[in-house]
């Protein structure tokens, strides 16, 4: 059997761990991100998309490129990993066009790629799998965007389920606390843009991160298990 995948902000962090595992397990990955991976493999492939402007996504969807990845396979996983935990802080200090990246690139551009992939799969069965967070299930202080939109990812799986399409299935998975880039981030925030700073602060200190490469195979296995699609939000957690 045939099996293609495709990750987003696979370059980097969770997703480069994600694409490895996968790779690891004979799998073809078609991955799309800003920036190449830092090392060459002989089942990468690589699409430069900036996945925060509209208009190159649109643009890409509607070259050949997904079709042509995925002409041969008989199943489909999309994995849709890239996002931004920017803006943090109060409403007051977002920036509306950060605010309107943020939604692009954690809420349109997966949901575009996944009915994109559906329609580019032909008879292929498909696992849409969407990285959400802890933060979608609940509110943080400094983070109504991110929060908002991980929870927008949830509530997509959970439609998808509900059609009952018995070629797709779709899980948003809350991955747990990832030593990446994007907690550097958080941790440079101020405490008046994120009152919780200091629980993330401890997390580094104590030693409470998962690395990207474990996560990257344990969300991999969650993705090939027979259970995929099961809980259409889920948390890897347990």
């Amino acid at each position: 059997m045939t099996v293609k995948a495709i990750v987003t902000g696979h370059s980097k962090g969770l997703g480069e761990g994600i694409a490895s595992a996968l790779m690891k397990q004979g799998i073809a990955v078609l991955g799309v991100s800003r920036g190449a991976a830092p090392s060459a493999a002989s089942l990468l492939t690589e699409a430069e998309v900036d996945l925060s402007d509209s208009a190159a996504l649109s643009a890409w969807i509607a070259s050949p490129a997904l079709r042509d990845f995925l002409q041969d396979a008989e199943t489909v996983f999309l994995v849709n990993n890239a996002g931004t935990v920017q803006p943090v802080g109060p409403l007051a200090a977002q920036a509306p066009d950060a605010v309107l990246r943020a939604v692009t690139l954690n809420v349109a551009a997966p949901l575009a790629l996944a009915a994109a992939v559906v329609a580019a799969k032909g008879d292929a069965a498909c696992r849409v799998l969407h990285i959400s967070s802890g933060a979608g299930r609940s509110a943080y202080p400094g983070w109504s965007v991110y929060c908002a939109t991980k929870a927008a990812l949830d509530r997509h799986a959970e439609a998808v389920a509900q059609d009952g399409d018995d070629k797709v299935r779709c899980v948003s998975l809350a991955p747990g606390v990832i030593d990446t880039g994007m907690q550097g981030e958080i941790r440079s925030s101020s405490v008046d843009a994120f009152p919780m700073l200091e629980r993330f602060i401890a997390l580094k200190e104590e030693g409470g991160l998962q690395s990207a490469e474990q996560t990257g195979e344990s969300i991999v296995a969650y993705l090939l298990a027979d259970a995929f699609g099961n809980k259409p939000v889920a948390d890897i957690r347990g």
